[in-house]
């Protein structure tokens, strides 16, 4: 086989490899879980380490399928490819190009679930509430 052909292949492979550690990864990060219930900050770290990881993983789809998907246009186009022996986009390609964009969307999502840092500012106080004025303080 082919150098490209072979990474593409490899690609995909680590794609789908990252995919379901992602999906273990984030799972612990879920609110609904019960592993890690004693601290949040934590839980919210997970979900937004699972969400790099599909990130990841979806740029691994998306570069393997992108690669083929050009392979394929660029012997389509080529006159010395015999008419009989060109390749179209199949179903497979768009089916990984929205695996991929899925991917990245849901990791995107999960990474801005990060959770919000608290700040060191003190507690805001009310005004005091002034009495009432019997009008025997003006002069």
């Amino acid at each position: 086989l082919l150098g490209s052909l072979q990474a593409t292949r490899a690609l995909m492979v680590a794609a789908i490899l990252l995919g379901l550690v992602a999906i273990f990864v984030a799972v612990t990060g879920m609110k609904c879980m019960k592993c890690m219930e004693e601290d949040q900050v934590k839980k919210m770290r997970m979900a937004v380490f699972g969400g790099v990881i599909f990130i990841i993983a979806g740029m691994a789809a998306l570069v393997a399928t992108s690669w083929y998907g050009n392979r394929v246009a660029r012997a389509f186009y080529d006159p010395s490819t015999p008419v009989n022996t060109r390749f179209e986009f199949g179903s497979a390609l768009f089916i990984g190009w929205a695996a991929a964009s899925l991917a990245l969307l849901g990791g995107a999502f999960l990474c801005c679930s990060c959770p919000q840092r608290e700040t060191s500012y003190p507690p805001t106080r009310g005004y005091p509430k002034n009495a009432p004025s019997t009008g025997k303080d003006y002069v």
